[in-house]
């Protein structure tokens, strides 16, 4: 499996991938939503996208809508992980397409247990 980590910050990039590493995902990684798209433009299939809210150039809920607009990046599954903590904005995040929402700072148990959730990992595998 693939996760495609969206995040200005290349700090976090690396703690989010190494969560995901360990659970079998290849992590492909950019620093902005443009970015972003345009590596599944190239045609790199992701099956997860975490993806920051607050980015220069495209922010984490514009990514979201965008790939939700787009048929083959429709099984695509989203997970915001970002400090947008406010009841609003996770509504407006679920609402646009995203499946599941982590607020900063996270332990890798919290991103495990989504990830169970959402059925990309099994329930009781160690990151």
């Amino acid at each position: 499996m693939r996760a495609l980590v969206i995040d200005d910050s290349r700090t976090m990039r690396r703690i989010v991938a190494s969560v995901l590493e360990p659970l079998g995902f290849e992590v492909v990684q950019a620093g902005d939503g443009q970015e972003a798209l345009d590596v599944l433009e190239q045609g790199v299939e992701v099956d997860l996208a975490c993806v920051d809210w607050n980015m220069p150039v495209m922010d984490g809920l514009t990514f979201v809508t965008r790939v939700r607009a787009r048929r083959e990046w429709r099984d695509v599954t989203l997970m915001m992980v970002t400090t947008e903590s406010e009841h609003g904005q996770i509504v407006r995040a679920l609402a646009a397409g995203a499946h599941e929402y982590v607020i900063k700072p996270f332990t890798p148990e919290i991103i495990r247990g989504k990830l169970e959730l959402l059925g990309l990992v099994r329930a009781g595998q160690t990151a």
